[in-house]
């Protein structure tokens, strides 16, 4: 007999997808954590860590295809980055070191304070990397969680309240992904009938049908909403829309003087993190009156198991240790440009980030769609006959005819 242990674990690895709230709570501390640092040393571990999850646990859903074009969307952002930098310029300073020139143009006398052209140096450019590299690396830990959670599953789990903005939001975030399936599959039908076009042609011929599927795609969309009753609404009184209106509005003041006075050091103690816990405690209550007038039915609700607390406690792992690096160390994070340093490699923030790397090793791995090839029956052989009663031949799918 096999121990208890092995039926658990066994248990424990049968194939699943995450709760999405679990990825994008691990996506959002990793985002938090680059949000922290210019360190191309970090950011680069960081984008590492990111891509051998979504390796190793996306799924073979059409959003899950879209990784890539946020990697050359991150490429894309450097290099924007680095040109405004080159075009724009500045005041060369007493120890820049100068890379090449190019040529400046006057502006009239109101746009003083902007020049174009002039000297490159390497201290400008680097630091237009480093903050290129920064914006890069959070547009992939929010493409890793496009990637990896179900944007329509992560709807279910949203407050009553905030349901019609969440659909919007849902709608908003796969644009991109069915964007980029329709692109790949009319691609691949021009392929099949052997157009090989390149250039404005090719842009041409993929444009249209791309629109085109984006226009069936709303339609879909707008008769799916209205046959499950969207924007169905319950009826309140009066007085308890007032009170969830007050409790909003205190909440959300509470929420902006708490951020602001953790940001600024120099404000008292309690404008900072009693005056946010108050307004979360605010907004929760407001959340939970205003949801008792949207109608919602919960069809088989996610669960939250030991894989999804290991995937959201690695993600926060990363951003503490972050936090608390740059509170004890802050230089390192930030390495100097004036004067020219090779950024060093701090052991917290490396252990923190490679904590997130937890869940392509400890979590579940996804689903395998199953394959028509698997599901084919056996071919008969030559020497076989019809069955003389008509009934299928053994291995057929249920209710496939002879």
């Amino acid at each position: 007999m096999s121990a208890p242990g092995t039926h658990w674990f066994a248990a424990y690895r049968i194939p699943r997808t995450l709760h999405p709230i679990a990825w994008w709570i691990w996506a959002i501390g990793l985002a938090t954590a680059a949000s922290r640092t210019t360190n191309p040393l970090l950011l680069a571990l960081i984008l590492g860590v990111v891509g051998i999850v979504v390796a190793a646990r996306r799924t073979e859903a059409p959003w899950a295809r879209a990784f890539k074009w946020y990697l050359l969307l991150g490429v894309s952002v450097i290099a924007i980055r680095v040109a405004f930098r080159v075009i724009l310029g500045g005041d060369l300073g007493p120890d820049e070191h100068t890379l090449f020139s190019i040529p400046s143009i006057p502006l009239p006398g109101f746009m003083a304070g902007v020049q174009l052209g002039g000297a490159v140096t390497a201290e400008s450019v680097l630091s237009a990397v480093y903050d290129g590299f920064r914006l890069a690396t959070i547009l992939c830990c929010v493409g890793a969680a496009n990637t990896l959670a179900n944007p329509k599953r992560a709807l279910r789990v949203l407050p009553a309240a905030l349901y019609e903005l969440g659909v919007t939001i849902t709608v908003a975030v796969t644009v991109a992904p069915q964007i980029v399936e329709s692109v790949q599959r009319v691609r691949r039908a021009r392929k099949l009938r052997g157009d090989t076009s390149k250039g404005r042609r090719a842009v041409r011929g993929i444009a249209m049908p791309v629109l085109h599927d984006a226009l069936a795609r709303s339609f879909q969309l707008a008769a799916a909403m209205d046959s499950r009753g969207y924007g169905r609404t319950g009826d309140l009184p009066a007085r308890v829309r007032r009170v969830t209106a007050v409790l909003l509005l205190a909440g959300l003041f509470g929420l902006c003087l708490g951020t602001y006075g953790l940001l600024d050091t120099s404000t008292p103690r309690f404008i900072g993190a009693p005056a946010l816990a108050l307004g979360i405690a605010l907004s929760a209550a407001g959340l939970a009156l205003g949801g008792k007038r949207v109608r919602r039915t919960r069809y088989r609700p996610d669960p939250w198991k030991l894989a999804e607390w290991i995937t959201a406690l690695s993600g926060l792992t990363a951003a503490i240790a972050m936090l608390v690096t740059g509170t004890q160390n802050a230089s390192a994070l930030d390495p100097s440009i004036f004067p020219l340093e090779w950024p060093t490699l701090p052991l917290l923030p490396v252990v923190g980030i490679l904590v997130a790397l937890l869940p392509a090793v400890l979590t579940p791995p996804p689903p395998v769609a199953s394959t028509t090839l698997a599901l084919r029956p056996p071919a008969p052989s030559p020497s076989s006959s019809p069955s003389p009663s008509g009934d299928a031949p053994v291995g057929s799918p249920v209710g496939a005819s002879a």
